[in-house]
């Protein structure tokens, strides 16, 4: 039985108009959008007893730029095997660059899904947000945020990435693995390298975590005095550096970041899986690789140039800037105690001490402790060997009370009398 579309059941209508003579050439190439010599073509090769005239000459035959069945073997036994847990995107490009394999997304897709290879990666309906307009410069604002992921698929420790991306460009200036969880030695860690590297943004866009921000409610004497809570490490390290620290209020105000890590945890793991890293240092050493093709494939040209970057001035102790630091009252025998540590400081110039009064002793994140009074070095003590890596140390706050209780008053009846005793 032949079948028909609709569109060629009109072209079987008006032709067979034509050869009884009701419409003219000229009219049917007119009704059927064709020129007159495809519509001559079609007359001649009309019958009505068979509509197959109809159909094209192609019908049926393998098309001339079909991809060899050889090849489609190939795409889906790699598919299957080196490059497993590979998207549709990512897996094209790795079949052009490495296996000279030059297909289209469309073309690698079709054969993945015509073998019942479905995508790794799963989505999820949209819901309707409004879109903030990226800043102009590049520079201008980093977003930040940390992802705790199996990134070595179990041939390694659970790492955390954590890392920016600028507003402007899309582009990834810094990120680092560590195997700690989300942590403010971690964010100080990769400040630093950002603003060694490549230079000191205007302003970086965080979530509301109490690595950045103060979230509690407890107020010193000296805070009150002052106006202000005191900062976190974190925010101490973005004051001094003259850094604008702007807190986001849901997952999707950070909509930017968000994205790349679906993006990186999508790719990363398989890049990760094809170099065979297995522990953090080489896994630091891939993504270092990942990051320069990523910024050249997803990276865009800010709006308006020069950056918005400033440059370090030599004058700053990165030391003193990127540490934990506390306060501590100098013993009569001149020494300061850190955790499991106590620091024994030097005489000052002409013999002369400085017991009792308060010193900075500041942990780097490699683990060495330095002590500074005034800003001024006192005394560095390296990392142990063995030593656990560093934590915020907790710090007792203590709630001022903001209105005085009325104190109850017993008479000699027993009952509860208000008000104050006279």
């Amino acid at each position: 039985m032949v079948t028909l579309s609709q569109r060629q059941l009109q072209r079987v209508k008006v032709i067979e108009k034509v050869a009884e003579g009701h419409l003219s050439v000229a009219q049917a190439a007119e009704l059927l959008h064709l020129s007159t010599r495809q519509v001559k073509r079609l007359k001649k090769g009309y019958d009505p007893d068979n509509a197959v005239w109809v159909y094209h000459g192609n019908r049926g035959k393998p098309p001339t730029h079909r991809i060899p069945d050889a090849t489609r073997r190939q795409v889906v036994a790699l598919a299957k095997a080196k490059y497993a847990g590979f998207n549709d995107s990512h897996l094209q490009e790795k079949l052009a660059s490495q296996e000279d394999l030059r297909l289209s997304r469309p073309t690698v897709r079709r054969i993945l899904r015509q073998a019942g290879l479905a995508s790794p990666q799963k989505r999820r309906s949209s819901r309707y947000r409004s879109r903030r307009e990226r800043r102009e410069q590049e520079g201008a604002m980093l977003q930040t945020d940390g992802s705790r992921h199996d990134w070595l698929e179990g041939r390694g420790p659970h790492l955390t990435l954590l890392g920016f991306i600028d507003d402007a460009t899309g582009k990834v200036p810094v990120a680092r693995f560590q195997e700690e969880a989300e942590d403010a030695v971690g964010y100080l860690r990769i400040l630093r390298l950002q603003v060694e590297q490549v230079g000191v943004p205007l302003s970086i866009y965080h979530d509301r975590h109490s690595i950045f921000q103060r979230n509690d409610d407890h107020w010193s004497v000296a805070e009150q005095l002052q106006g202000e809570q005191s900062p976190t490490q974190v925010g101490r390290a973005l004051q001094e550096l003259g850094i604008a620290s702007i807190s986001a209020r849901s997952p999707q105000a950070k909509g930017r970041i968000e994205r790349l890590w679906r993006t990186f945890q999508d790719r990363l793991p398989s890049e990760l899986r094809l170099a065979g890293a297995a522990t953090l240092a080489q896994s630091n050493q891939v993504l270092q690789r990942f990051l320069v093709e990523y910024n050249a494939q997803f990276a865009r040209p800010a709006k308006q140039v020069p950056s918005a970057y400033r440059k370090l001035e030599r004058r700053l102790d990165l030391d003193y800037i990127f540490s934990l630091r506390y306060e501590r009252k100098v013993n009569p025998d001149h020494t300061v105690t850190a955790p499991g540590l106590l620091l024994q400081l030097p005489s000052l110039p002409q013999g002369r001490g400085f017991a009792g009064k308060k010193v900075e002793i500041c942990q780097q994140p490699n683990g060495a402790w330095r002590v500074y009074l005034d800003r001024r070095l006192l005394h560095v003590q390296p990392a142990a060997a063995n030593a656990p890596a560093p934590r915020v140390l907790k710090i007792q706050r203590h709630r001022t009370a903001h209105k005085k209780k009325t104190p109850r008053i017993y008479s000699y009846s027993g009952h509860e009398a208000k008000g104050p005793a006279v």
